[in-house]
């Protein structure tokens, strides 16, 4: 029986930090894993600032970022690998996106490949999101082949990240797509507070529910689209920011009414199969009132997993998506993207 070791990079919108996995996988009758170590690298704050504001720099400042971010995606690898002995096969980074527009063709994220593979050594995948919008995709999500493979077990596989976005099987096709902007609005509205997030929903709790607000945020046209759909930063700052600053409300009120409308729309995505098992990941699992305002809107079972899936899922799907890529095995599918077909997706860099 052949293990695979790989190494999985995830940079998410929310900008929490770098998640580093190691995990082993294997193939007996259907794909296998363990996740061996999982680390995330705080952000320092002129790191994170420059990532923040990455869309505003001129060509040149963004090319010297992506080769900054490279670096230093290599150097949290190799910090990661000290202590460990076994060969690594390979790594497999999304990166950090700094544009994501697909119905104009683009989709881009940072964090170079060829500074990743000559700082570790190590043959890296980078780049998984541009075959499928040459396609005519969304380049996203990308997670769902590795929710039906990995993790079966359950009717639909939910993750809270900067969107909240979901995959399950209706017909035998996987479909998948962004519900609503999560994390990366309760983040920067608790950022106000001068917090970096609204632990376990303690100050969302604490507010009171804006009906007006909430039927407006309801009415936004990306939740009438069919899917295949998906959300980026863009789309947030452009729509749905600037419904939350018309209302003059505390920031725990804007918490509040967010976790109910996010709740709301999961309980809407989630109606194909009524009574079905959802597992939970992404930071969005520790909050705790907002699984609450989930519990009383859906008939769902939730399951909320251990820590490290929670934490690490993506990250550890990434490193999965890049087994796929390096077997040449379609790693990508049309049915969740809407491009013209299924794909092999991510750039190999070799040393």
């Amino acid at each position: 029986m052949q293990f695979y070791n790989a190494i999985g990079i995830m940079s998410g919108t929310s900008l929490d930090g770098l998640d580093i996995v190691w995990t082993q996988f294997w193939f007996d009758s259907q794909w296998k894993f363990t996740i061996k170590k999982a680390i995330t690298y705080k952000y320092e704050a002129s790191l994170k600032f420059k990532l923040t504001n990455a869309p505003l720099l001129n060509g040149f400042e963004l090319l010297s970022l992506n080769k900054e971010f490279g670096k230093y995606i290599g150097l949290r690898i190799n910090d990661f690998l000290k202590d460990i002995d076994t060969k690594i096969d390979f790594i497999a980074s999304h990166g950090h996106t700094v544009f994501h527009q697909p119905d104009k063709g683009i989709t881009l994220q940072i964090g170079d490949g060829n500074e990743i593979t000559t700082r570790t050594g190590i043959t890296t995948i980078c780049d998984f999101r541009s075959k499928d919008v040459a396609l005519g995709g969304q380049g996203a999500p990308l997670v769902p082949i590795g929710d039906k493979l990995l993790f079966s077990d359950y009717d639909y596989c939910l993750n809270i990240g900067g969107f909240a976005n979901i995959s399950f099987d209706k017909n035998s096709t996987r479909l998948a797509f962004d519900i609503c902007p999560a994390n990366i609005v309760l983040n920067s509205l608790a950022n106000k507070l001068g917090f970096d997030f609204d632990k376990n929903g303690e100050m969302a709790h604490s507010g009171n529910l804006c009906n007006e607000m909430y039927d407006e945020l309801n009415e936004i046209e990306y939740y009438r689209k069919p899917f295949p759909k998906s959300l980026g930063r863009e789309w947030n700052e452009n729509i749905f920011l600037p419904i939350l600053e018309k209302y003059t409300i505390s920031i725990e009120d804007k918490l509040n009414t967010v976790c109910h409308h996010i709740a709301f729309q999961i309980a809407e995505s989630t109606r194909f199969v009524p009574s079905g098992k959802m597992l939970i990941t992404g930071g969005g699992a520790f909050n705790t009132f907002l699984i609450d305002v989930l519990k009383q809107k859906t008939k769902n079972q939730i399951i909320i997993p251990e820590n490290t899936i929670i934490e690490y899922k993506e990250a550890l799907i990434f490193a999965f998506l890049g087994l796929l890529r390096v077997n040449n095995q379609i790693n990508c599918l049309a049915s969740v993207t809407g491009a013209k077909r299924d794909s092999i997706c991510g750039v190999i860099y070799i040393l």
